[in-house]
């Protein structure tokens, strides 16, 4: 006679190699793969504040207006990269840091151009093609087209150029290493609506180029043109669309949320903050107008100091009238001020640097003098580097072990 079956219990039975290594050295599970990476050492820490990366690629965009020196500004653009290469995380927000490349590629392609045809006030004895020269009336003085194009006037455009298109690239490594919503999130109350206005703003362009790649790696599959002015045209269209339905969503998930409700703040507080506010503001334009000029560098330290704080009092204020709970609020920590620093570090020592030694960050062109190549300048720079070490790496960057 037949053993009865054991009677199920409710879902499956267990196997018997369920504590197991598998036999045949496949991998593991998924269920044990975390288990290999914190065996490896790959431990999944708290992320970073999003304000640290827009201080430290603030700090290196400031450095790059104290140089023009064509060296260190390679040198600023290499290590703003190297840092994005290595600590970007796999989001559609982050896949904007090659679209300020290129606009910064555009910029100084635009910057030659206008030396090339419009002229330059530099003068120059090397020339290196003329132009036929349109001739202006009188009353357009100081503006000619065509005419000598001298290396002079086109590497002080380079230089200008460069300038620029180093601070884009830094802005776009911000871009790219924040996330847009968790910096709303740790906006002061008084500047959330404004926040969110700049976030909406800056998040445009990533969700665009994401929209434009996966439509024409679509048509691609479908087999239609992607490129010229008829795919740009069928693109554009559902482009164009699907903005618009973000748009909708995202304003019924504002509403939703209880966005532009404020609580009853009385009028004396209200004046008050805005005298603050404002004057703080007119004190910071000040202070950073006499620290870059010669004239006000008494003052300048001391008026700046005074309106951060009267800005600073004048938000606490204006948060006041703000209905806002944070849930897991982002914490500052040591690796803040870490990221932080080094961005002000690259920033304050390019400061000194300006002051001691101007010729060697800003190179002469006339006459015309290949750059140098200052060593303690652009050790300083080096510091920038430091996030990329002390920060912890995106998850789906990391390593298992096999």
């Amino acid at each position: 006679m037949a053993e009865p079956r054991p009677r199920r219990t409710g879902g499956r039975p267990a196997s018997r190699d369920a504590g197991r290594p598998p036999r045949d050295g496949s991998r593991a599970g998924p269920r044990e793969r975390p288990a290999r990476a914190v065996a490896s050492g790959h431990r999944s820490g708290p992320s970073l504040h999003p304000g640290a990366w827009w201080l430290w690629a603030l700090g290196l965009g400031t450095a790059a207006t104290r140089t023009t020196n064509p060296l260190l500004l390679c040198l600023l653009v290499s290590v703003s990269a190297y840092v994005v290469a290595t600590r970007r995380p796999n989001a559609p927000w982050a896949r904007s840091y090659s679209a300020f490349v290129k606009l910064a590629l555009a910029v100084l392609v635009i910057r030659l151009l206008f030396a090339i045809v419009l002229g330059s006030p530099i003068p120059g004895s090397h020339v290196v093609v003329s132009l036929p020269e349109v001739p202006l009336p009188d009353w357009a003085q100081g503006i000619r087209l065509g005419g000598e194009v001298t290396a002079e006037a086109l590497t002080f455009a380079l230089y200008d150029g460069l300038k620029l298109a180093t601070l884009l690239i830094c802005v776009g490594a911000a871009n790219a290493l924040a996330n847009p919503s968790r910096l709303l999130k740790s906006l002061p109350g008084a500047l959330y609506e404004m926040g969110v206005a700049v976030v909406v703003a800056l998040t445009f362009a990533p969700n665009l180029i994401a929209d434009v790649q996966r439509l024409r790696a679509a048509r691609r599959l479908r087999g239609r043109p992607d490129k010229g002015v008829r795919g740009l045209l069928q693109v554009g269209l559902p482009v164009l669309e699907g903005a618009l339905e973000r748009s909708v969503a995202l304003a019924a998930a504002m509403d939703a949320r209880g966005y532009g409700r404020t609580a009853e703040v009385p009028p004396a507080v209200r004046r008050t903050t805005a005298a603050l506010t404002l004057g703080g503001l007119l004190g910071v334009c000040a202070g950073t107008y006499g620290l870059l000029t010669a004239e006000g560098g008494r003052y300048g330290l001391p008026v700046l100091l005074a309106g951060l704080a009267t800005a600073l009092a004048g938000l606490w204020l204006g948060g006041r009238r703000s209905l806002r709970t944070r849930y897991r609020p982002d914490r500052w920590d040591v690796r803040a001020w870490l990221v932080a620093g080094s961005g002000a570090a690259v920033a304050a020592a390019l400061f000194v640097a300006a002051a001691r030694d101007p010729a060697a960050l800003h190179p002469g062109v006339v006459p015309l003098v290949a750059p140098t190549f200052p060593l303690w300048p652009a050790a300083a720079v080096l510091t920038g580097l430091l996030p990329a070490f002390v920060t912890p790496a995106p998850e789906d960057n990391r390593k298992e072990l096999p």
